[in-house]
């Protein structure tokens, strides 16, 4: 996905003094979602920096636990105050702003010299299916697969999986509970749905609409095919043959956590997880690296577009300093520096001449750039008003599965029926 246009750093430009007359000092409150520590710190540094451009403006940065935020930011929004600039994500757009919570900055960023300094899949994601423009977004998330080369190659493989077919093969070679070595870091809590979709994409990689990746282009679903029931049987066995029995309720942390201190030989997630296992004093720089989102049966996969930026509540009542707020920090340093700190695809076009992004566990990003055929680019319909439902429900699915009370393919025949239905109703 670097559709993974990666971005060099361009020249800042200079944000306009702000107007309306009032000489006194306005604060904004700005509220984040996908929180941790380092990220924070990175903002305040970066709201720092804006407020010394913008002295009558001061930032409230307000950092709920990550498990939390998207709630407690709905409380603030239902509510109508504490809430000016906040992040939105692709997951959240389609409700908040059908719930009128979102302001569209559609006209006040026309003629916005940003736009032209960013990739084409930025603007697009900008914009919903009406053209509103709900967030700028700050970067993008792609999967990779996270391994360790040492615990591939004392098992026997010279090279790290290409396909699912071969990452089940590899990660239960590898397991060994008696050692308390396990062979892959299973999801199955928090957006455990995700993991198993990826894997269902990945089988009718062939078949599949690249404008709406829940479909394939026949106009069904892609859990109604033949291919997917083949998918979920291996990626189920995943958690079977190749997991920790506590991973049926991992969800982000303890995944990430189980990759960074050693305990487990791979790991299916976001480039944001390259800082982190960086950070990591079990497993060393040279003991990990990124392979290539695994393939379907047909050599071929999908990358699903996903991202998150920064809005402004329907409800603030400083709009023209919250719109420069999103503007400074989607544009040039501050915009690079983000996204380097937080390990994300970035918004900028010219990102990929940085040797940053060409070296390392970002080289796999680069690499299925480099080939859109085999790793296609998708668009999820994470925008509709019914994705909180589907979450909900498609977690609950498989945990289901896991614990026994549901078979792949009756998952499979209850995620056909509920996209069936929503399509068909429109709501």
């Amino acid at each position: 996905m670097l559709a993974l246009g990666v971005a060099a750093a361009v020249a800042l430009s200079g944000c306009s003094a702000l107007t309306g007359g009032d000489s006194g000092k306005v604060t904004l409150n700005m509220v984040e979602s996908l929180t941790n520590p380092t990220r924070t710190d990175l903002l305040k540094q970066l709201i720092g920096d804006f407020e010394q451009r913008h002295p009558n403006i001061d930032v409230n940065l307000v950092s709920p636990p990550t498990q939390q935020a998207d709630q407690k930011l709905q409380q603030m929004l239902v509510s109508g105050s504490g809430v000016d600039v906040l992040e939105v994500r692709d997951i959240t757009v389609g409700p908040w702003s059908t719930n009128g919570w979102l302001h569209d900055m559609t006209a006040d960023l026309e003629g916005w010299a940003g736009w032209q300094a960013m990739t084409d899949n930025a603007v697009s994601a900008a914009k919903d299916a009406q053209g509103k423009t709900y967030l700028v977004p700050y970067g993008f998330y792609g999967l990779s697969l996270f391994y360790r080369k040492d615990l591939v190659t004392q098992a026997g493989f010279a090279a790290p999986p290409a396909s699912w077919a071969e990452l089940l093969q590899q990660a239960s070679a590898i397991h060994d509970p008696a050692q308390r070595r396990y062979g892959y870091a299973f999801r199955g809590g928090a957006n455990a749905n995700s993991n198993v979709t990826a894997a269902i994409s990945a089988y009718v990689a062939d078949e599949i609409d690249p404008e709406n990746a829940f479909r394939v282009k026949s106009g069904a679903t892609i859990f109604s095919t033949p291919a997917a029931r083949d998918a979920v049987e291996t990626y189920f066995e995943l958690f079977r043959k190749a997991s920790p029995e506590s991973s049926v309720a991992w969800g982000y942390p303890e995944m990430v956590e189980a990759f960074s201190n050693g305990s487990t030989a791979f790991l299916l997630q976001d480039p944001e997880v390259i800082a982190t296992v960086g950070e990591s004093k079990a497993i060393s720089p040279d003991q990990w690296t990124t392979a290539p989102l695994p393939t379907g049966p047909s050599g071929k996969t999908v990358q699903p577009l996903a991202t998150a930026g920064w809005g402004i509540a329907a409800t603030s009542a400083h709009k023209a300093e919250a719109l420069e707020l999103v503007r400074f920090l989607s544009e040039g340093d501050a915009a690079t520096r983000f996204a380097k700190g937080n390990s994300l695809v970035p918004i900028l076009a010219s990102a990929g001449q940085d040797e940053f992004y060409r070296t390392g566990p970002w080289a796999s990003y680069v690499t299925m750039t480099q080939h859109p055929e085999t790793y296609i680019n998708v668009t999820q319909p994470r925008g509709v008003a019914w994705w909180t439902e589907w979450e909900q429900k498609a977690d609950a699915d498989v945990q289901k599965v896991l614990l026994g009370k549901m078979a792949p393919a009756e998952l499979l025949t209850e995620w056909d029926a509920f996209w069936t239905k929503k399509w068909q109703q429109g709501k």
